[in-house]
């Protein structure tokens, strides 16, 4: 029988930094304001400096309890995915939570595989409910907080990075927002391609002169890798999008139901890449999350499941439906997830 465990998300509470306009904030970032506006955004959200990642995942955390109706009490696991850099080196960034929501004698995990881990994460907590039978609610927060020392927001992809975490309830039986299946593979050739190259064990400190304001772009190692030839860079494009759709027909294989019974697409929050992928899917727009990516930014891990809530707030997703929630992360690593609303 698959999935082996009935779990679904019984509610979703988040938490975003201001709001900025792309236009009037993309001078700051990049001498090229052009190429950041030609990516599609026009929003995205940056914390206040003294804003921390778990200041965020608490936010987050504490508006879906409310939401829910329920207290710390009521929560047996609790599960963090984090992208960007920690707040901290040698840190358990999940403990740190606990500690802010006084959750204290409580199981956590940590969850550190980039974009992915907000959206795979689901199969940790599924593994964890089918060998552990007393684990019924999981508190499951996903958070990126960019660190602008390490990180341009507007420089390590094409992307425009966004501070934010999405909490949500998952719940052991169920009967909305059920998770059937996650598929995922990783292409090691690509591992270093957007990877902090100061501030890890190989190089602690940064050389003498060196900002996160000037350091080269991040798809300059892409080009790099191909040797700038457009030949070979239109084909990883290419092979990129297919893998997506790769990807999700192992998930929709898992599941035992069909491409073709996917309603909506929810991609990281990229809308360029989310064109791409709806075309091969043969899904309109309006049934992706085009608007919200164009609206929010990349908030990292948590782009999935709060384009989730939004759009089964919004009424866009209806009962029923069958969402698949994918991308590709650090690694770099495709996935899917296959949600039955």
């Amino acid at each position: 029988m698959y999935p082996p465990v009935q779990l679904g998300i019984a509610g979703f509470g988040y938490a975003y930094g201001e709001p900025q306009n792309v236009e009037k904030t993309a001078p700051s970032f990049v001498k090229d304001p052009e190429r950041i506006m030609a990516w599609g955004y026009h929003t995205f959200h940056r914390a206040a400096d003294d804003v921390t990642s778990i200041d965020l995942a608490a936010e987050a955390s504490r508006d879906v309890l409310k939401r829910m109706d329920m207290s710390t009490s009521d929560v047996d696991l609790l599960v963090l995915a984090i992208s960007d850099m920690q707040d901290y080196l040698n840190w358990d960034s999940s403990a740190a939570l606990a500690r802010k929501l006084e959750m204290r004698e409580w199981q956590t995990q940590l969850l550190t595989e980039g974009c992915s881990s907000g959206v795979t994460g689901l199969t940790a907590i599924a593994g964890t409910m089918l060998l552990q039978p007393e684990v019924n609610n999981v508190l499951f927060v996903a958070v990126n907080r960019v660190s602008e020392y390490h990180r341009n927001r507007m420089r390590v992809n094409n992307a425009v990075h966004s501070d934010g975490a999405v909490a949500t309830i998952v719940r052991r039986g169920h009967e909305r927002n059920q998770w059937l299946a996650t598929a995922q593979f990783t292409d090691p050739d690509f591992t270093d391609w957007f990877r902090n190259d100061f501030g890890g064990a190989v190089a602690p400190v940064a050389p003498e002169g060196w900002s996160s304001a000037t350091a080269p772009l991040g798809h300059e190692r892409v080009h790099a890798h191909f040797q700038k030839d457009p030949k070979r860079m239109r084909a990883f494009g290419e092979q990129a999008v297919y893998r997506s759709v790769q990807v999700t027909d192992q998930a929709c294989e898992r599941a035992g139901v069909s491409r073709d019974d996917v309603a909506h697409y929810i991609y990281i929050n990229d809308p360029d890449g989310i064109v791409d992928i709806a075309k091969e899917l043969e899904l309109p727009l309006e049934c992706t999350n085009h608007a919200i990516a164009a609206a929010r930014g990349h908030i990292g891990a948590a782009d999935g499941l709060a384009a989730l809530g939004d759009m089964i707030e919004q009424g866009t997703i209806a009962p029923g439906d069958l969402v698949a929630i994918g991308g590709i992360s650090i690694g770099l690593r495709w996935y899917t997830t296959l949600i039955r609303a």
